[in-house]
């Protein structure tokens, strides 16, 4: 599997040459959240906002209104969590062209408390007005500005940063409000988004093996959530549902599945994997992701759960399924 550095930050530029309007702001994290090199190519259109997040989110909604679409860039919990209010009454309200990157989503950061974004898809998402992407993979990175810039109003995005594999070939790019349909089958309906897709299809390659028919939905539209070919494997499958998302299990993707398997009449069990009611400890990415059941072998034991079936996969016989590697020299995902 290919891995990818940079992804955004080269894209960016090369996307952004011939549109002008397209301006972007900074939090005073220009290098974490790779805009360095738009900086250097577009000083004019570069504006770094420092560490005044509120005052930032005003200033791009003021923007938008004189025509300008601001890009603004920071990590995700000093975006949502810090400045809502803003985003609410100057860009949401309004319904404003601003799209705003969220960096370090989830548990992909050892900063703790206060630099994990757990919750910010369950709280932007009962915004009015507002789109809520997520990306997953290289492709996802390098569709999303695409996407994002077609919807006429605010977009948040979750961005995943530096070292990243292509799960998806770079012809299949995001669409708006449509999930990849990754199988079909009937046994299990799998919807997973961001990382968690990964280490989910990791998990599907064995079970597969072992005569599981699944479903595997990657999800990258949060808000809007009614693409019909995904309510249509919810209702295909036999035993039940699983979601697995890099986020509380309260508000994100397991509710939004929760929402369509109601309102569309599908009464089968629902199984949510993702970070449990509670705040996450600082530590590795690889420690996180196990220590809150979001890696291969937590999903293994769901599908057991759900079909009350063993199927004899350790983790052991998973660590040799890896879809990318990651050398040495790459760097950790940290601040």
């Amino acid at each position: 599997m290919e891995i990818l550095t940079q992804v955004h930050e080269k894209n960016l530029v090369a996307w952004a040459k011939d549109k002008p309007e397209v301006v972007v702001f900074s939090g005073d994290l220009t290098g974490s959240t790779e805009i360095t090199l738009f900086k250097k190519t577009y000083p004019d259109r570069f504006f770094s906002l420092g560490m005044a997040e509120q005052n930032m989110m005003s200033f791009a909604g003021g923007m938008a209104r004189d025509g300008f679409t601001p890009f603004v860039h920071t990590f995700a919990v000093f975006m949502y969590r810090r400045a809502l209010d803003q985003i609410e009454m100057s860009i949401a309200y309004p319904n404003q062209r601003v799209r705003m990157f969220g960096f370090l989503p989830g548990i992909m950061t050892p900063g703790g408390v206060s630099h994990q974004a757990i919750n910010d898809v369950g709280v932007l998402r009962t915004l009015p007005n507002m789109t809520v992407l997520e990306t997953g993979d290289a492709t996802d990175v390098e569709s999303v500005l695409d996407v994002a810039q077609a919807v006429d109003g605010p977009v948040y995005i979750r961005m995943v940063r530096k070292d990243i594999p292509r799960l998806f070939p770079a012809s299949e790019r995001m669409q708006l409000g449509k999930a990849r349909i990754l199988s079909r089958g009937t046994d299990i309906a799998l919807v997973t988004a961001g990382i968690c897709t990964e280490e989910a299809m990791r998990a599907t390659a064995l079970l597969e093996k072992q005569g599981v028919s699944i479903s595997h939905i990657h999800v990258t539209t949060h808000k809007p959530f009614n693409d019909p070919a995904v309510a249509e494997r919810l209702a295909a499958a036999r035993f039940g549902v699983i979601t697995m998302e890099n986020h509380t299990t309260v508000g994100g993707l397991g509710s939004e599945v929760a929402e369509m398997m109601a309102e569309t009449g599908v009464s089968t069990r629902l199984t949510r994997l993702g970070i449990p009611d509670t705040y996450a400890h600082g530590a590795s990415k690889e420690y996180l992701v196990k220590e809150y059941g979001l890696d291969a072998i937590s999903l293994v034991r769901a599908v057991e759960g759900v079909m009350n079936q063993k199927f004899g996969i350790s983790e052991e016989a998973l660590a040799d399924v890896r879809l990318s590697e990651f050398t040495g020299e790459m760097q950790l995902e940290a601040l």
